[in-house]
C-alpha cells in the first residue's frame, strides 16, 4: 500500500537501460549458431528475465551435449559492440529516479561485470554503486524469489516493504513469490498481459511510477 514501501528493487536490463532489444537481436544470432532458429517473441517468452546460466542450460538441452567453459567467448564481442554503439537509459527512467525519495537498489539477472558496464554506459552507475545484486550471488535466479530476498536482506528492509520494478513475466513472478509488490513496466519487450498478476500492477510509463509508488520527491 502507498506509504508502506521502504525499499524500490529495480531490475537493470529493460527497467534501467534499455538492453534488451539489443540482446535480443544477437540471442537469436548465437542461437541460430547452434541450429535453433527462434523468433523475436519466443527468445521474448524463454529467455528475457532470466540468468545466463539458464539460457546456456537451454542450448545444451537443445544440442544434447554440455558446452565448454568458453563457450560465449565467440560472440561477447557482439553484444559489447551493439552496447556501445545503441545502449541508452530507458526513457524518462532518470527523471523517475529523481522523484523517488526512497531507497534503491538492483538486482538483476546479469552478472556483476555486467550490470556495472551497462549502468555506466548510460551514466546511471552512481546512482545505484554499491548496492547491486546479482543472480550470480544467489542458488537460484529468478523466477525464484532468492534475489530480490539476498537483495532485501542486505539492503536491511523487510521483504513486505519493497517494491519491484520489473519488465519479465519471470522478474515479477519471483516478486510475487518473494511477498513483494511488483510494478511491471510494459513499456519494452513483454507484453503487458505476460505482466499482470496478483499484486503487481503494469505500466507503459515510467513517468508514472513515482505516483504509483505513492511517493513523490518535493520539489
Amino acid at each position: 500500500m502507498p506509504g508502506s514501501i521502504e525499499l524500490v528493487i529495480f531490475d537493470c536490463d529493460g527497467v534501467l537501460v534499455d538492453s534488451e532489444r539489443l540482446s535480443v537481436e544477437v540471442d537469436r544470432h548465437v542461437l541460430a549458431h547452434f541450429g535453433w532458429d527462434l523468433t523475436h517473441e519466443e527468445i521474448v517468452h524463454r529467455f528475457v528475465g532470466r540468468s545466463a546460466d539458464h539460457f546456456r542450460a537451454e542450448i545444451e538441452a537443445h544440442v544434447g551435449r554440455r558446452l565448454g567453459d568458453d563457450w560465449e567467448e565467440p560472440f561477447q564481442h557482439l553484444y559489447r559492440e551493439a552496447f556501445d554503439r545503441e545502449l541508452v537509459a530507458v526513457d524518462g527512467v532518470e527523471a523517475a529516479l529523481d522523484a523517488i525519495p526512497l531507497a534503491t537498489c538492483v538486482a538483476s539477472s546479469g552478472s556483476h561485470e555486467k550490470i556495472r558496464r551497462t549502468l555506466g554506459l548510460t551514466g546511471l552507475l552512481a546512482r545505484f554503486d554499491g548496492r547491486i545484486f546479482s543472480a550470480d550471488d544467489v542458488d537460484e535466479g529468478k523466477p525464484a524469489p532468492d534475489l530480490f530476498l539476498h537483495a532485501a536482506a542486505r539492503m536491511g528492509v523487510a521483504p513486505s516493504r519493497c517494491a519491484v520494478v520489473e519488465d519479465s513475466r519471470f522478474g515479477v513472478r519471483a516478486a510475487r513469490a518473494a511477498g513483494m509488490r511488483s510494478y511491471g513496466y510494459a513499456g519494452g519487450l513483454t507484453p503487458a498481459e505476460l505482466l499482470e498478476g496478483e499484486n503487481t500492477e503494469v505500466f507503459s510509463d515510467m513517468a508514472e511510477l513515482p505516483a504509483l509508488l505513492g511517493v513523490v520527491a518535493a520539489g
